[in-house]
């Protein structure tokens, strides 16, 4: 291709420890089955539901009242956990100050190729998100650390979701190109809950929340829908609340109607295969690497496979 593939394979969320978000697990669920690999998705929460003792289902947590769905398998992948969850913590990796030593799977490995959703839902107010119940993100830090993105290329564009009371006043200060943020609500209004579990007796999802994963459960790989899709989910009536947007005009000159949904929320890998090797070195969005000697190379994603001899003795 005569320009550089996009890559939408990293995804971030955060949770701050709400008893409103069950469902907020089955967001890493069905960006797995769009196609996105679980190693491209950062999963920050407080994790103490599945084995608080007011949960009557042990080690189980279910997207609804009615338990259908289990979605807190053995398998799920948290990445920051506890009292992992700080802004610090959470700031480092959207700017990659990671200290050394720290595992591949905590860090965002995104360059000027990527596209990221930025998805945060918890408590909040007038510009800020609570950090668990200790500590208060400011709008004026984090749109100062998405420009810092900026500076630094670590995205080619970002889609930015929160689902707060007034999320607005955390959407309307970003400034930074390639943006898009979206919020719950505006300021002054709340984000309210969509329907509550009698037995354990705290309402289990909010009402934006809910309708953002009605939608996505019909996205596919493969999905032609676009953003403009839905945000049209996001009316009053349903949500009960305003949801605001951030200038779009930041967001370089295409439209709403123009932009996939699985540019954000899903993952075709694309595969390059070369007959021979090229004379010179291979290189890609995130790594430089120097000339093999192979017959065939294949070239997907980031990743770089080759026939080899398994017995070279």
């Amino acid at each position: 291709p005569s320009a550089p593939p996009v890559f939408p394979y990293l995804c971030l969320f955060l949770c701050s420890p709400s008893c409103s978000i069950f469902l907020f697990f089955s967001v890493p669920n069905r960006f797995t089955s769009a196609g996105i690999p679980d190693s491209h998705i950062i999963l920050m929460l407080s994790d103490d539901m599945a084995c608080n003792p007011r949960n009557p289902t042990s080690a189980q947590i279910f997207n609804n009242r009615d338990r259908h769905v289990q979605i807190y398998p053995s398998d799920v992948e948290v990445d920051y956990r506890g009292s992992e969850v700080t802004v610090e913590n959470f700031f480092r990796v959207l700017t990659d100050r990671i200290p050394e030593g720290t595992p591949r799977s905590k860090r965002l490995l995104s360059d000027e190729n990527s596209n990221i959703l930025v998805y945060l839902t918890g408590h909040g107010g007038d510009g800020f998100l609570k950090f668990q119940d200790t500590e208060e993100m400011n709008a004026v830090e984090l749109v100062d650390v998405f420009q810092q993105m900026h500076e630094k290329k670590r995205y080619n564009e970002l889609l930015f979701m929160i689902d707060t009371c007034q999320a607005g006043s955390m959407v309307l200060p970003i400034y930074s190109p390639n943006i898009i943020g979206v919020g719950s609500s505006t300021v002054g209004q709340d984000s309210l809950s969509h329907h509550g579990d009698h037995e354990i007796g705290v309402y289990v999802i909010d009402r934006w929340t809910y309708y953002t994963l009605e939608f996505l459960e019909k996205v596919q790989p493969n999905s032609k829908s676009k953003l403009e899709d839905l945000f049209r989910v996001f009316s009053t009536a349903d949500i009960r609340s305003t949801p605001q947007y951030s200038n779009l005009k930041l967001f370089r000159n295409r439209r709403l109607s123009d932009v996939l949904i699985t540019d954000f929320f899903g993952s075709v890998r694309q595969t390059v295969v070369f007959n021979q090797i090229p004379d010179e070195p291979v290189k890609n969005h995130t790594n430089s690497l120097e000339s093999f000697s192979r017959k065939k190379v294949i070239l997907e994603s980031t990743e770089i496979f080759s026939d080899v001899d398994p017995f070279p003795f």
